[in-house]
């Protein structure tokens, strides 16, 4: 088969620009060949190449006497003592997700489980943010349903348990919905894995699934914006085989044992192109593959299909020579391809042969640490106009209409589809705050949640990046973790706009500040840019995702509420409505500023819980919905009633940063009182749980009546 003439509008749909193209041609001193194009094309898209992002991720802290490995690998590695450690990451997955919300959704999860279990650990812990559109779209059910189908058909089959997550709904999101997903692993401090190649001719190996023509230009697919032609598209979409991933990993794991592995790479996007140059570029080698020996499953593919497809559940490696054997016999065992398709170059050269011909001969440092890097142009936003006459609403009324809209009413229909339970080790499953997975044969425990406010990020990226490692960090002190590290995904617009650019600079800057002030570093992550659809991006969505650790499973607070306990506030209440979740379902607002965020505050306070957890029964941030939304999940998972004494609105629903309620019996709450009176912690008795009604000042409603609403709302509407 003869290869396309390379014209103008070639280079276009490979998403090539011509200023790119001419970069490419000064630096072969001729022609590609259509391979090479695929293959520049892939390594230097926005998904692999982060040439718009490079130069604001630089300044992200990622370092701490907790991090062994940071941003640059397969997945952070954090120190939880004893020798162990923490390998994690989260991913984004959303072009495909919106194409196909089932296969899309699916190996998102089976991408970032391999990402952990590259590195040498077992997965212990998956989590999932997703974003889609209004929930009255017509396309807005459908995504619902195939994306969460298939998070859990993968994780389910794989054996993960999804222990945390959430679930948001915005008409910015029509075109575009967003699927980030986690995954955590254990793994022995002296024996994590890592890609870069090393040694002049040592062969390279191909693990795993065979090759077909499934996922073919998937990363440059995901580098580009929707529009009318994205049905296109569909054939860009993996298809994952958990089955198959389960016996990877178990493959896999076995292999480290036995001394072969010099450095391995999961092949995500871009493939097998991607995996062996960035292997050859952190090693500082060049790498040759004999696409002969690749295994296919589909017939007559040629180079350009083989080195670009993203089909699952594939690894590269670079193995010892004198192990072949012990390692080929692994994955004979495990009934898994296994195929010396190459070797290691002491040259900086990407060398593809096929069929007897040089498909392709590049310098591999220009495909990867020598890619475009871009200072795109950016302005920042705007500041938000002041916020001005929001009017008193009934504290019922406005708590109704937070637990009957999708955003805030309980999302149970979603995450009972997932199997949060397998593995025995879950100790709180989702919908309770973060989720908590014992360290298996210890007393210890990790914590793990992901959040973010997009409507924040939009009024104000710097206080809306600060505030989403800020509730993290909450969510994780709250449970009695103390935080260790984040990972972040960054899903964006268009960053050729410079107002889309400004919302990435001003989330970067806010993320930045926060994770210094609260040691909890960047170790790994993800952007994804070009969210939009026909000029339309997406809100500013960073998503973080944060690690904490328990030392001592007794030691965690995960009580629930009991009759007769009291209600304590931690942190000061002002009353910011601004970029609410009351403004906006309630009045269908969004206005005014978001939230500060006193970095100061968040820490002490955050201390202050975790040192006084003896004397805490149940705990959770506010956030979302302030006092009032916080105070009834609370009351609604115990099943009792409540009164608090606040009745303005301001009171009760501003989304103040820096505080937590507190469920605790009298004398422990006079403890606390003392405690935060010697620690300079702001700390006040606003209620009690009792009775059979929630009560605002003197409005009220049984909790019946509202636990109805708050628990059937989703299904009703979505399910």
């Amino acid at each position: 088969m003869q290869d396309p003439q390379i014209t103008s509008e070639l280079i276009a749909a490979h998403g090539i620009k011509p200023d790119e193209y001419a970069e490419i041609l000064r630096i072969l001193n001729r022609d590609p060949t259509f391979t090479e194009l695929g293959i520049f094309s892939a390594m230097w898209n926005e998904h692999c190449s982060y040439k718009s992002s490079k130069k604001w991720l630089r300044t992200l802290p990622t370092t701490g006497p907790q991090v062994i490995c940071g941003p640059g690998e397969n997945a952070g590695v954090v120190d939880i003592g004893d020798g162990q450690a923490v390998v994690f990451k989260m991913e984004s997955h959303n072009h495909p997700s919106y194409i196909e919300p089932y296969q899309g959704a699916a190996t998102g999860v089976g991408g970032i489980l391999r990402d952990v279990f590259t590195m040498g650990a077992r997965p212990i812990a998956a989590m999932n943010s997703l974003s889609f559109g209004s929930p009255d779209h017509p396309k807005t059910r459908q995504l619902v349903h195939g994306v969460v189908e298939g998070v859990g058909g993968y994780g389910n089959c794989f054996g993960v348990p999804t222990v945390g997550g959430e679930v948001r709904f915005d008409p910015a999101y029509n075109g575009n919905c967003l699927v980030n997903a986690f995954a955590a692993g254990l793994a022995d401090t002296d024996s994590i894995f890592y890609s870069a190649a090393s040694g002049v001719g040592m062969p390279v190996v191909y693990l795993g699934a065979k090759t077909g023509r499934d996922g073919v230009g998937g990363a440059t697919m995901a580098s580009a914006e929707f529009d009318d032609t994205i049905e296109e598209k569909r054939p860009t979409v993996q298809v994952g085989d958990p089955f198959t991933e389960k016996r990877l990993m178990e493959a896999c794991l076995e292999l480290m044992q036995t001394g072969a592995v010099i450095s391995i790479q999961d092949m995500g996007a871009a493939g097998l192109t991607c995996s062996a140059v960035e292997m050859g570029d952190k090693g500082q080698l060049g790498v040759r593959l004999n696409l002969d020996d690749v295994p296919c499953r589909e017939e007559n593919m040629t180079a350009y299909e083989m080195m670009l497809s993203e089909s699952q559940e594939r690894m590269l490696m670079v193995l010892n020579p004198d192990k072949e054997a012990e390692a080929r016999a692994v994955f004979d065992k495990w009934d898994l391809d296994f195929a010396i398709v190459g070797e290691t170059l002491p040259e900086d050269r990407f060398l593809i042969v096929h069929k007897g011909e040089v498909r392709a001969d590049l310098p591999l440092r220009a495909l990867s640490g020598n890619a475009p890097e871009y200072d795109r142009p950016h302005i920042p936003a705007p500041s938000a106009a002041a916020l001005t006459d929001v009017p008193q609403i009934d504290p019922i009324d406005g708590l109704r209409a937070l637990i009957g809209s999708l955003n805030y009413t309980a999302k149970q229909w979603v995450y009972e589809q997932y199997d949060t339970m397998v593995m025995a080790d879950t100790m709180r499953i989702p919908g309770l705050g973060a989720g908590i997975v014992r360290v298996h044969g210890t007393t210890k425990a990790l914590a793990f949640t992901s959040d973010v406010t997009p409507r924040y990020v939009m009024a104000n990226p710097v206080e809306g990046g600060k505030q989403a490692v800020a509730e993290a960090y909450r969510n994780l002190c709250a449970v009695g973790a103390l935080p260790l590290a984040t990972t972040d995904n960054l899903n964006f617009g268009n960053p050729e706009r410079p107002e889309i650019m400004g919302q990435f600079v001003g989330a970067i800057q806010g993320i930045g500040l926060a994770v210094a002030a609260l040691d909890v570093p960047i170790v790994s992550g993800n952007v994804s840019l070009y969210n939009e659809t026909d000029g339309t991006g997406i809100l500013p969505t960073p998503t973080i995702g944060a690690v904490g650790l328990i030392a001592d499973t007794a030691d965690a607070i995960t009580g629930v509420a009991r009759d007769g306990q009291m209600l304590l506030l931690i942190g000061d209440t002002a009353g910011h409505l601004g970029q609410s979740a009351l403004l906006a379902e309630a009045f269908g607002r969004t206005e005014g500023d978001a939230p500060p965020v006193d970095l100061i505050a968040e820490k002490r306070h955050g201390s202050f819980i975790r040192e006084n957890h003896q004397l805490i029964h149940a705990c959770t941030d506010l956030s979302d919905g302030g006092l009032a939304l916080a105070a009834f999940e609370m009351a609604e998972t115990a099943g009792i009633g409540l009164k608090i004494e606040a009745t303005t609105t301001a009171e009760l629903f501003g989304e103040d940063q820096a505080r937590y309620l507190i469920a605790c019996d009298f004398d422990q709450a006079e403890a606390l009182m003392v405690a935060a009176g010697q620690a300079g912690v702001p700390i006040a008795h606003i209620g009690r749980f009792g009775g059979e009604m929630v009560q605002f000042g003197d409005s009220a409603a049984p909790l019946a009546e509202l636990a109805t609403l708050f628990r059937g709302t989703f299904e009703a509407r979505l399910g």
